[in-house]
């Protein structure tokens, strides 16, 4: 397994946030307490931590509970009484999504695995939580998942699992047409040891939450990760507080939310939630759908129900199991009810935590510092052979098939050819340099006018390259193929391969090993995307 990086800021659609947080450019810094970079400050945010025993205790019980249920490793049930005992966590999560979602999940366990390590070494006693994110109700993104086939391509495997509009997806169950998907994964992915521990935990009755904490409870069981189910009634009753504050403070909460806005805007920077006047930060379950609360007018509202601010506060004393945090409000919910040293995330939660600190400064009183995950793309051999076959630079890849058919195409014309096409550049770089400065000494203002003629005559000659490209590749439809199992394997669908192939594809075709090389591929200290060849 070898690794190279990539940085972000050559990878499309890389939001402007990430990458100045990534370097921690002065203009985030007023966004983010600590740096991308856990040995500079882990010691002393860990004298930070507030948590109190009683709590500990509580939690722990919980914990404990919920891993035996899943069939926790003895490495896991070791690092709950560690917890007990005093460690601090390092935290990540994740939707819980079918046969264990995309690879990036397995990449943030992996991750806080990792980082926890990486603490142990300072002295810190930590170690790694999984967030089971089972409350989100958003199905559709969650019910499907992308497996290559022998050719390369893409096939979409999907649960048809119907539940209630809104409902929270961990808690839909499976019925007997979930072994048909399972069935279709198996084919697929061959005889193996994930192949059959998706058998084994997505069955009919299973529900999308317990089925992804015992597959997960199996892929990680030698590194100890401790999974948490966000949705536990007792995590609710310990976190009524934090409910009951969300509903009397949530004007106050809601402009000081519009200020952050604005402060993000004035440094050019993209909010990831939208906020406006009426909104607060909780949602409530009605008939088993879970609904957003607005305040309007003195007043709350659940869907079009009217209710008080006292009877709403009491709501979250008496059945806090009732109500639910948005996603501004769970990190800050999770980091009450455990004792977080650093919440790993992507450039999406990244964006999350600049908009929530001012609700952990209300809350709180200490911003829970967040941390990047590990992200990669696995080369497997055949892409790579491609790569080396059409001397092709990832980043081609990233032009989507087309512009890859292109590339390929411009790689395999003629040498005497493609060495007039830069002999013709050159010639017209050197020659109009040689203009412009003629130009400069006679008349300064007809300078733009040269710049843009050899911008045309460039362009023109890039336009004819690729024409002669598209002709080369008429000759052979094998290309046209090579270009697209690149695309698919290395750049799904114009996405990062992490994002939209399946984690439980690669754990079925490499196997446990493939777990043990990427940990040890991850060094904390390199922020940027790896390249990964298998």
């Amino acid at each position: 397994m070898k690794s190279h990086c990539l940085p972000f800021r050559q990878i499309p659609h890389t939001t402007p946030l990430f990458l100045d947080y990534l370097e921690f450019t002065p203009s985030v810094q007023q966004f983010y307490p600590r740096s991308p970079r856990l040995v500079e400050w882990a010691k002393d945010e860990s004298a930070r931590i507030e948590y109190p025993g009683d709590r500990r205790a509580r939690v722990s019980d919980i914990l404990e509970r919920q891993n035996k249920s899943w069939g926790a490793s003895s490495a896991t049930l070791e690092n709950i009484q560690s917890f007990r005992s005093g460690a601090c966590a390092l935290v990540t999560g994740q939707q819980v999504g079918l046969f264990g979602g995309p690879t990036f999940s397995i990449f943030k366990a992996l991750s806080a695995v990792k980082l926890a390590q990486e603490a142990q070494k300072l002295g810190i006693p930590c170690v790694p939580v999984f967030w089971l994110a089972t409350e989100d109700h958003d199905l559709d993104e969650v019910n499907q998942v992308h497996i290559p086939n022998t050719d390369g391509n893409l096939e979409v495997l999907a649960s048809t699992t119907q539940a209630k509009k809104d409902a929270p997806v961990g808690s839909i169950s499976f019925g007997t047409e979930i072994s048909e998907a399972v069935s279709k994964a198996a084919a697929l992915l061959g005889d193996s040891d994930a192949s059959r521990a998706l058998a084994e935990c997505y069955r009919p009755g299973e529900a999308f939450g317990t089925a992804f904490a015992s597959l997960l409870a199996r892929v990680f069981s030698e590194f100890g990760v401790i999974l948490l189910d966000g949705s536990d009634p007792e995590l609710d009753q310990i976190a009524a507080p934090l409910y009951r504050a969300a509903i009397t403070r949530a004007p106050e909460l809601a402009a000081s939310l519009l200020k952050r806005d604005e402060q993000l805007r004035a440094a050019e920077y993209h909010q990831q939630v939208r906020i406006t006047d009426s909104s607060t930060l909780l949602f409530a379950f009605r008939d088993g759908s879970r609904m957003p609360v607005h305040f309007e007018a003195g007043k709350f509202l659940i869907g079009s129900e009217e209710t008080s601010s006292q009877d709403l506060a009491g709501l979250a004393d008496t059945s806090p199991q009732t109500l639910s945090p948005n996603v501004l409000l769970r990190p800050v919910l999770q980091d009450y009810l455990l004792p977080t040293l650093a919440y790993v995330g992507g450039a999406a939660e990244v964006a999350y935590f600049a908009q929530a600190g001012v609700v952990y400064e209300s809350f709180v009183g200490r911003i829970t510092p967040i941390l990047p995950r590990f992200s990669a793309t696995l080369i497997e051999p055949k892409p790579q052979a491609l790569l080396e076959k059409y001397k092709l630079t990832f980043t081609e890849v990233f032009q989507g098939p087309e512009g890859l058919r292109e590339a390929i195409g411009s790689h395999l014309l003629p040498p005497n050819l493609q060495s007039s096409f830069d002999q013709a550049t050159t010639v017209v770089d050197r020659s109009m340099k040689s203009v412009r400065e003629s130009l400069a000494q006679l008349d300064k203002t007809l300078i733009e006018s040269a710049e843009h003629a050899e911008q045309k005559m460039l362009y023109q000659i890039t336009n004819l390259r690729s024409r002669a490209a598209r002709a080369e590749l008429r000759q052979s439809d094998i290309v046209g193929r090579h270009a697209n199992s690149l695309s698919n394997s290395l750049y799904p669908h114009k996405a990062l391969q992490e994002r939209e192939v399946a984690g439980i594809y690669f754990l079925a075709k490499y196997g446990r090993e493939l777990l043990n090389g990427l940990l040890g591929t991850i060094h904390p200290d390199c922020l940027d995307h790896q390249l990964i060849t298998l």
